[in-house]
């Protein structure tokens, strides 16, 4: 059983980055009484409750929204496998009502896995943005990058880390695969030579073991990634949340105690990083509790093209979302070469941001 009080902590973080009121969440927050399945002030009961107003109300979005807070952190029952149905059920609601986005069912390294996606086009192929998210989060809450990346000048393709939601693809060393297979199979109906990255956390250690390999990467902007040392440095996991340890051994099919046996064959060594073309664009977090700093420094020791941010924050830099969503829009714009006027207005929010909340220089290495 989870722990409730961590749950909570992490799932405020969460709903924050889901553009959720932090209001509007602690008051579910304080209805909830603990995580037996199915039980009256459960975890994933009293978020289905509020899933449910929605619904009623013929919000599907934030309806599901809400089923997916509900099978936070990942299905361990029938109450979050049924708060993930609807979840799914909730955004093909949703996404019915818009033109050009469709779902698409992969199948690659060993498992199948879901996506949505939005301005493929065999008549006018556009340069592919591949959206991921962590080891929490679920495909269909990147509504509204779907309907963003027109903006961009791109198609897009968002899905899910191997394990989360609806992703069966195993989480091995080898998971990376599965972003070629995705490029193979919209490779007719986007410019796939042309492939670039927005892989948050955990699957930005993925894109950066694809783009090692495949070519097509030509751009990677993450936050929070490891690389190296998280895998390796047993001492430093003692010290990461029980949650998010829980979660990585769910995500690789293995008891939490065989973690230390499997992990150090995750890292990225030396010479894969140094195959690594693209331009990496990350966002790092002074105060992460999950990623340490040293994989950040293995980052600027072996890449050839990085930026950092760094943001005084905890991992996923929640409180910073205006500031890291600004810069990373716009380095994915300059990566690209479509630098111009989007680029620079962009710029210069993020500037006027910078010099009002006393945020650390970018630094280039």
């Amino acid at each position: 059983m989870n722990d409730v009080e961590e749950l909570k902590t992490f799932a405020a973080v969460h709903a924050r980055t889901q553009r959720m009121s932090p209001r509007h969440c602690a008051e579910i927050l304080r209805r909830i009484t603990g995580d037996e399945e199915g039980a009256r002030g459960s975890w994933a009961r009293v978020w289905c409750e509020a899933a449910e107003e929605f619904e009623r109300r013929g919000r599907p979005l934030e309806a599901g929204r809400h089923y997916a807070m509900a099978r936070f952190p990942y299905v361990d029952g029938p109450a979050r496998a049924h708060a993930h149905k609807k979840c799914v059920e909730m955004f093909g609601e949703w996404r019915r009502g818009l033109r050009g986005v469709e779902r698409l069912d992969i199948e690659a390294a060993g498992g199948r896995f879901g996506c949505y996606a939005a301005g493929l086009s065999s008549r006018k192929p556009l340069p592919l943005l591949i959206v991921t998210g962590g080891i929490v989060s679920v495909k269909e809450q990147w509504a509204p990058t779907l309907r963003q990346s027109a903006r961009l000048g791109m198609a897009c393709v968002v899905t899910e880390m191997p394990g989360v939601g609806e992703n069966g693809v195993p989480y091995t060393a080898r998971a990376h695969e599965m972003l070629s297979a995705l490029m193979d199979a919209v490779g007719s109906r986007a410019d796939t030579a042309r492939t670039y990255a927005l892989a948050l956390s955990f699957s930005g250690h993925l894109a950066l073991r694809c783009a090692a390999e495949d070519s097509r990467l030509r751009g990677i902007a993450t936050t929070g990634a490891p690389v190296g040392p998280f895998f390796t440095d047993a001492s430093w996991r003692r010290g990461v949340p029980r949650i998010t340890m829980d979660t990585i051994a769910h995500l690789a099919g293995v008891a939490r105690a065989d973690l230390d046996g499997i992990l150090p064959g995750y890292a990225l060594d030396s010479a894969e990083l140094a195959r690594v073309r693209a331009p990496v664009r990350y966002v790092s977090s002074l105060r992460d509790e999950i990623i340490p700093r040293a994989d950040v420094a293995r980052l600027r020791a072996h890449l050839r093209d990085l930026k950092v941010l760094e943001l005084d924050d905890v991992h996923a830099s929640p409180h910073h979302l205006a500031e890291s969503s600004l810069w990373t829009a716009r380095s994915l714009l300059e990566m690209r070469g479509r630098g111009g006027v989007q680029a620079a207005l962009l710029g210069g929010v993020l500037a006027a941001l910078r010099a009002r909340r006393g945020l650390t220089a970018l630094r280039s290495r």
